[in-house]
C-alpha cells in the first residue's frame, strides 16, 4: 500500500470508530454527518481490505485486524497532535486558566486543600474543577479533556505519562472512649466492628460483597494472608464519611495515614497503628501526552508535587 494515498482524516475516523464502535456516536464526536462517517468507514474498508467493524448480537465489534491497528493509529495521532501543539509562555500570576482534575476522595482530602492554598498565593486567577472517578474515563484523560487524574491505579494505558505522588501506610481510627485502644491487639481488632472504605480507578462503583476478599482490597487481603477476616458493618467510598463514622463507640476505620491525619486534632478520635502489617499504597498522578509539553501544565504538575512533598514532610 502506498502511504501517500492515505487521507489523514481517515485515520482520525478509524481512531474514533474503533473507540465508539458506533457510526452515529462517532459522527457526533467529530461533528460530521452520519452519511459522511458511513462513507469514511466504507473508504477505510476498501483501503484496508477488511470490514473493520462487524455487526453482532452485542452491537458492532472490531475485527482482529482492527484490534491490531487500534493502538498503532492512536499512538500516531497522539504524537502528531503533541508535535503540533503551539508553544506559549505561561504567567501563573495573571493566568485565568481552569485546571480540570479527577481526584479520588483520598486525593481530594489530602492534596487538593493544600494545592488550593498554594494557588491562592501564587496564581489567584486559576480555577480548579475537581471531578470524581465516576465523572471521567481513560479516554477523557487521553484526549486531554481532563488535565490530570490523581488516584491509586492498578493498570494504566501505556500512552499516559505518570508520576508517583507518594507512598502511604495505614492506620486505625476509633473513638477515643473505645476501651480496646488500651490493648489494641489483633484479637481485639478482629472482635470489633469495621468500616470499609475505598474507591480506585475510573467508572461507577459497584456494590460490595463482604465475602469477596479479592475485591475488598489491601486491608482484607493482609488479614487473609494471616488466616483472619474482619467483621465489616459499613461500606463507604468516602473517607470523610468513614472518619465521621469512626466517632461511633464500636466502629473502627482502617485507612491511609495521610487522610487520617486530617482529623489528628479531633479529641474524640484516636489514631493507632494497626496490629498487623498492611502493604503500602501508592498515589499517582497521570496525564495525557497531548499536555506533556504545555507550559501551563508543566507548571501545574510542579505545584502538585511541591504540595505532596510538603505533606510528606509533615506526616
Amino acid at each position: 500500500m502506498n502511504i501517500n494515498k492515505i487521507d489523514l482524516n481517515l485515520l482520525i475516523y478509524l481512531d474514533v470508530l474503533l473507540r465508539e464502535c458506533n457510526v452515529t456516536r462517532s459522527a457526533n464526536k467529530l461533528n460530521i454527518t452520519q452519511p459522511a462517517m458511513s462513507n469514511g468507514l466504507k473508504r477505510l474498508r476498501d483501503l484496508l481490505s477488511d470490514p473493520l467493524l462487524v455487526r453482532t448480537s452485542e452491537g458492532m465489534k472490531p475485527t482482529e485486524k482492527a484490534l491490531r491497528l487500534q493502538p498503532i493509529v492512536r499512538k500516531v495521532l497522539l504524537e502528531l497532535e503533541e508535535a503540533l501543539q503551539p508553544e506559549a509562555d505561561f504567567n501563573e500570576s495573571t493566568s485565568t486558566r481552569v485546571f480540570r482534575i479527577m481526584a479520588s476522595d483520598y486525593a481530594a482530602s489530602t492534596v487538593i486543600p493544600r494545592l488550593l492554598n498554594r494557588l491562592r498565593e501564587f496564581a489567584p486567577g486559576i480555577t480548579l474543577d475537581i471531578m470524581t472517578p465516576s465523572d471521567v474515563t481513560f479516554h477523557d484523560v487521553e484526549a486531554g479533556k481532563i488535565d490530570m487524574a490523581i488516584n491509586r491505579f492498578e493498570e494504566l494505558p501505556q500512552s499516559f505519562h505518570q508520576k508517583s505522588v507518594w507512598f502511604d501506610t495505614f492506620v486505625c481510627m476509633l473513638n477515643s472512649n473505645n476501651p480496646i485502644k488500651e490493648n489494641f491487639t489483633i484479637e481485639a481488632y478482629l472482635q470489633a466492628q469495621h468500616i470499609w472504605v475505598s474507591k480506585t480507578g475510573f467508572g461507577i462503583g459497584v456494590g460490595m460483597d463482604p465475602n469477596d476478599v479479592q475485591k475488598l482490597g489491601w486491608v482484607d487481603e493482609a488479614l487473609q494472608t494471616l488466616g483472619h477476616k474482619r467483621s465489616i458493618r459499613v461500606f463507604t467510598r468516602s473517607y470523610h464519611t468513614a472518619m465521621h463514622l469512626a466517632l461511633e463507640q464500636d466502629l473502627i476505620a482502617t485507612l491511609p495515614k495521610k487522610v487520617a491525619m486530617v482529623n489528628r486534632n479531633n479529641p474524640d478520635l484516636v489514631i493507632l497503628d494497626p496490629p498487623f502489617d498492611i502493604a503500602e499504597i501508592e498515589l499517582k498522578m497521570i496525564w495525557s501526552p497531548l499536555l506533556h509539553h504545555d507550559a501551563s501544565h508543566i507548571w501545574f504538575r510542579k505545584q502538585v508535587i511541591d504540595v505532596a512533598n510538603e505533606l510528606k514532610a509533615k506526616t
